[in-house]
Parts: structure tokens; sequence; C-alpha cells
């Protein structure tokens, strides 16, 4: 493409990138295609909810697999950093498969109880998977069913934020590409148990190396596209598109979830503290940060998130994703920050139609409830309007 645009005359080229080509105008065959975006208000009138989230994340890569413990079946499948979401359906399906293996190994029969600790996305994706499975005897145990990280959860599908051993990087990207065909099934009506929460949405990188997505295009993806998106305010981004992205409705999705399998298994409230307080012999284990006690692992770390919810938008303006890097720093707590702009078309479950998207977000390694560098949420304010070229406040 550049080998062509050398080409043009330089004056032209200045118009094209300072964002004053539209795309009704007439170009050359091979040129840029421009987009068109109206961006979201972000006027203090149209911000909504501050939600504050902690990723779990499991230093060198998810625990995915099946091991005995004082004469317990364990199965682990936590970790997933800020792609839990993202990998949730094929990380069910690959840990789901070793247990079922273990349990046919010895011999267990389908009625056999089953535990699922945690009812985060990754629990309740563990339910629906051994119920398809055929096992019939599961209990859920959660300390909290509701306002989980899985509920606040962004929805951009693409693996983010998460720590991977690089001999597994292979089987990471084999999970991710089975969870994009669960998600697209679904936006494409065809999973009659999950009939709604995803989305295909065109979804926007600065470089194709920060969207996660290169390992599955030519396999459940089309290759992404160079685009200048124009945000008719004299403010041009260069960005690359995948028009074939997911969006994940994280609020309703966790409902179809919990639907799907509320009349068939059965939910308890309570706070494991080890697994000899469950009578059960085979336990799934999805707790999530929970894990750090639990399971005495000390690679789990939070990584902390901010977000706003937008209120008072035009929802046909928002129907697309964005995820730009902005650097590292420090937080006035004194922790590691990389710092993001992002917006996906998120709603709050029974909110009204207008308040849609949310923005985003931090990552910030270490920090919880107790450090929860409020400051951040204006820096990340002011860089999503530095983005759209809106009036930006002071830092």
């Amino acid at each position: 493409m550049q080998k062509n645009l050398v080409l043009f005359p330089v004056f032209f080229l200045f118009l094209l990138f300072s964002g004053f080509v539209g795309a009704d105008q007439k170009q050359p065959k091979d040129a840029i295609e421009v987009r068109k975006i109206n961006p979201p208000n972000l006027d203090n009138a149209n911000l909504g909810k501050r939600i504050l989230c902690h990723r779990p994340m499991r230093q060198g890569t998810p625990k995915m697999y099946t091991e005995i413990v004082d004469n317990k079946l364990i199965a682990h499948n936590y970790g997933h950093g800020g792609s839990g979401w993202t990998l949730g359906p094929g990380a069910v399906k690959y840990v789901i498969d070793l247990l079922d293996q273990q349990m046919q190994a010895q011999k267990l029969a389908k009625n056999t109880p089953i535990t699922i600790v945690g009812a985060g996305a990754i629990g309740l994706f563990s339910a629906l998977e051994l119920l398809q499975q055929g096992y019939q005897n599961i209990t859920i145990v959660a300390e909290s069913f509701d306002n989980l990280t899985s509920h606040n959860a962004g929805g951009l599908l693409a693996p983010v934020s998460m720590d991977n051993d690089p001999e597994l990087q292979k089987l990471i990207d084999q999970i991710g590409i089975d969870a994009y065909i669960f998600y697209k099934n679904v936006a494409l009506g065809k999973n009659k148990l999950i009939p709604n929460g995803a989305v295909i949405v065109p979804t926007y990188f600065e470089n194709r190396e920060d969207s996660g997505l290169e390992a599955y295009v030519g396999q459940v993806m089309q290759p992404a596209k160079d685009v200048i998106l124009d945000f008719q305010n004299g403010t041009t981004r260069r960005m690359v598109a995948y028009d074939d992205g997911i969006f994940m409705d994280t609020g309703s999705l966790m409902t179809s979830l919990y639907n799907a399998v509320a009349d068939q298994v059965t939910f308890k409230k309570k706070k494991i503290h080890n697994f000899n307080e469950i009578p059960d012999q085979v336990i799934v284990n999805c707790t999530g940060n929970g894990a750090k006690d639990l399971a005495k692992d000390d690679k789990m770390i939070p990584v902390q998130g901010h977000l706003i919810m937008l209120k008072d938008q035009e929802p046909a303006d928002l129907q697309h994703m964005i995820l730009v890097y902005f650097g590292k720093g420090k937080t006035k707590t004194g922790f590691n920050v990389k710092r993001s702009f992002y917006m996906f078309p998120k709603k709050l479950v029974g909110s009204p139609a207008k308040d849609v998207g949310v923005i985003g977000g931090t990552f910030i390694e270490g920090a919880d409830e107790k450090t929860p560098n409020n400051d951040e949420y204006e820096i990340m304010l002011n860089g999503a309007k530095q983005f759209y070229g809106l009036a930006s406040t002071k830092q």
C-alpha cells in the first residue's frame, strides 16, 4: 500500500491524513478507507456509574487442569485475567473434557455429585458444559451471585490482560478460536440455549499486534483493514479494523447463562475456605481471585480496572469497539499502570435504551479494593477526550 501512496500528490496526502477527505469523495481504488464516526458525548451530564473491577490474572498461564487432592478430583479453571469472557467457552470445554476423561477412568456415574465453586462466567459456562455432557447432579457454590467481575467486564472479544507461557500459546489460541465460534453462533441466533448477548461489530485497534487477534485470522476471522476514523470535528485517527469483531454484552450473557442452567443445578450462597468443606468428591474450581486463598496459589494477581458507564447517548453511533493503549506509568499509590482508552456498546441490565456505552480503562497489577486509585478515572476520561479530539480538562 505504501508503494502506491508515494505516487499521490503530497497535498492530497496532507488532506487525507488531516481528515479533510471524506468517505463520500472519490478516491483512488487503493486509497485507505475513511469511516465517519460520531464520538460519544462525554460531557459530565452524560457520564454514569463508575465501576472498579479486579480481573483475576495468574502469572505464567491460566490454571486449566485436573488434580487429585485429599481423594478429591479437582478441575481448576481460573486466572484468565481480562480474557475470561474471551476464552470462557473454549477454556471450559477444554477443562471439562479433561474432567470427563478422569471421571470415566474412575468409573464415576453421570449422577455423581459435582460442586462448582464460583458463579462468574467460567462457573456458569462450566455448569452448562457439564449438563451438555450428561452430568445431572451439579451444585454451584459462591460467596455472591450479583455484581461480579463477570457482570462488569467490558465485553471485547480479544485476548488482553493475561500472562501466557509461550509454550502454551498455541493452546490458548485454539481455546480463543473455539470461543469465537461459540459467540459467533450466539450472534447469528444459532445457539438455542443462549439466545442473545453477542453482536458482530467493527473493532478498531492502532495496529494488528495490539489486537491479539491475528492468530484467529484465516481460521475464523477475516484479515484486518487499514482505515482512517474521521470523528467529523477535525480529528482523524489511522487504525486497523476487524469488521468481524465480537462484542459480548456481559450482563445479558450472565442472565442467559443463569437461565440456561437454573432449573437443572442447585445454587448455594457460601464462602468456601477449604476444599474439604465440600462433601462432594468432584469439584470444579472457578474462583478467580479467590483461588489465591482457596487453592493456595501465589501466582494469582488482581488486575484493577476503571470503567465509566455512559448515558443519554445515540445507540446507533456506538455500534463498534475501540481499544488504544496510551502507555505505562505509575499511580499515586505507587502501582505500575498500563493506561488505555476503550469504548464498547455495553449496557447495564435494565438500563434505559439510551444509557449505552462504556469507556475505560486501566490495567493495574496488584491493586485491590484497599487501593482504588480513583484519580485514574479523570486521567482515563481526559485520554478519551483527547483521542476523539474533544475538549479536555487539565490533568
